[in-house]
């Protein structure tokens, strides 16, 4: 499959379920723009979210589960009649689902660019 805006890339594809359905988005079609915290973001033009964006919300996500988690063990020890200690281990155990998605997602995407970087 050729594609225009990349000149003579030719790309093979094996199986039948790689071909997508989206269209290919050339770098022009994305716009990029700072949040209030001074992070670049890249979205495409129709409002759709990067990649980089994912991964941020996803570690917003899991930041926030790790601090309602500290919120309430802090809650179990200065009021420990208003905190159910059932409510303190769900939500250590949600943060520590989150916290190994995470750290699994990120060895990945790591050991992944290894493998783009060292393949010729």
């Amino acid at each position: 499959m050729k594609i225009a805006e990349f000149g003579t890339l030719q790309m093979v594809r094996t199986d039948a379920q790689h071909y997508g359905t989206g269209d290919v988005v050339s770098l022009t079609a994305l716009s990029q723009e700072k949040d209030s915290t001074g992070l670049l973001h890249t979205t495409q033009k129709d409002g759709k979210l990067s990649f980089q964006d994912y991964l941020l919300q996803s570690m917003d996500s899991m930041n926030a589960q790790q601090n309602d988690v500290t919120k309430i063990q802090e809650q179990l020890i200065t009021d420990p009649d208003s905190v159910d200690v059932h409510d303190v281990t769900i939500a250590m155990q949600k943060a520590r689902m989150s916290l190994s998605l995470a750290q699994t997602v990120i060895d990945r995407l790591v050991n992944d660019w290894n493998e783009i970087t060292t393949t010729r």
